[in-house]
């Protein structure tokens, strides 16, 4: 399952770029992250925060980067709690510039395992939920905006 979203930011790619790319930028715009630890150029761990308020370790590693364009990660799934909900889960940010500054689009791809695999509409509109607030907050960073 892959749900894509999309919006223009109202900065230059470098600028973008340098939140994107740096994972210790997370906790200022992608959804629940509490902090990041042990950041390396392979990959990365974030601390989440659930709804009810409990800490999450969830493990990162790069899967790809084109400097300014494109990075690709990955979250290891296997001998984690989410081992028995997806067989993977990748995200990626794509840059482009326009007219009005950035176009970025995020994409997130996840291989449900078990029950999981029936629930499409609500990991899809879970996935469409997480992607456009990552989205609304970039462009606050960026754009100076209250997040």
């Amino acid at each position: 399952m892959v749900v894509r979203r999309s919006r223009t930011v109202a900065a230059p790619v470098d600028e973008v770029w340098r939140i994107v790319r740096d994972p210790y930028h997370l906790p200022r715009w992608w959804p629940r992250t509490q902090r990041v630890e042990g950041v390396s150029n392979a990959g990365w761990t974030s601390v989440m925060v659930t709804d009810k308020g409990r800490s999450v370790r969830l493990d990162f590693r790069v899967a790809g980067s084109r400097s300014g364009e494109r990075r690709r990660w990955t979250q290891e799934v296997e001998g984690s709690p989410f081992e028995r909900l997806f067989s993977s889960v990748a995200y990626e940010v794509a840059l482009s510039p326009g007219a009005a500054g950035t176009e970025v689009a995020l994409e997130m791809e996840q291989k449900p395992r078990g029950w999981a695999r029936f629930g499409g509409l609500m990991l899809r509109r879970a996935g469409r939920r997480q992607l456009d607030d990552a989205l609304t907050r970039l462009a606050g960073l960026l754009e100076g905006e209250p997040t």
